[in-house]
């Protein structure tokens, strides 16, 4: 009798759960912890599921890092729209404008970064292109609005 009543008892508590597992998290819950991975130190960062537009400065990948694995695991194409963030999550899809021209572009958040001090993105080659990022200056002043933010895990 007491094996049955922990069954259903458990039963119930486990459906309840799946009744509730779509509504977004408490606002009191404190945002998830990141963990940003250096060569010498990891370093803890929050998550940036606000969903609010950030400006700063914007840099692009070396050559040196085509066909390298990203964070997400998948290899950094100098041709595609992938991108690097320290604080959206993984698999965020963002608007990069660049200030002084107005032109923008969509990416996708697939790594880790910059590691550089005021730099809020590292873009594609090609992205930077698209912006018109002066491959010599290899910097410029944009503004990041995320458009979606994958679901946070369970």
């Amino acid at each position: 009798m007491i094996q049955t009543l922990r069954l259903v008892t458990c039963l119930v508590m486990g459906l309840s759960s799946l009744a509730f597992a779509d509504e977004p998290p408490s606002p009191k819950s404190p945002p998830p912890t990141l963990v940003a991975r250096r060569e010498d130190k990891s370093e803890k960062l929050p998550a940036d599921l606000s969903g609010h537009n950030r400006v700063g400065k914007a840099s692009f990948y070396a050559k040196k890092f085509a066909g390298q694995k990203m964070a997400d695991g998948a290899r950094m194409q100098p041709e595609g729209d992938n991108a690097a963030s320290k604080t959206l999550p993984l698999g965020t899809t963002a608007k990069v404008t660049n200030v002084a021209t107005g032109t923008s572009a969509v990416v996708k958040i697939e790594d880790r970064g910059p590691y550089v001090k005021d730099r809020i993105v590292d873009l594609s080659p090609s992205t930077a292109q698209k912006l018109g990022i002066d491959p010599k200056d290899g910097v410029a002043k944009v503004s990041v609005e995320p458009i979606a933010l994958p679901l946070p895990p369970r």
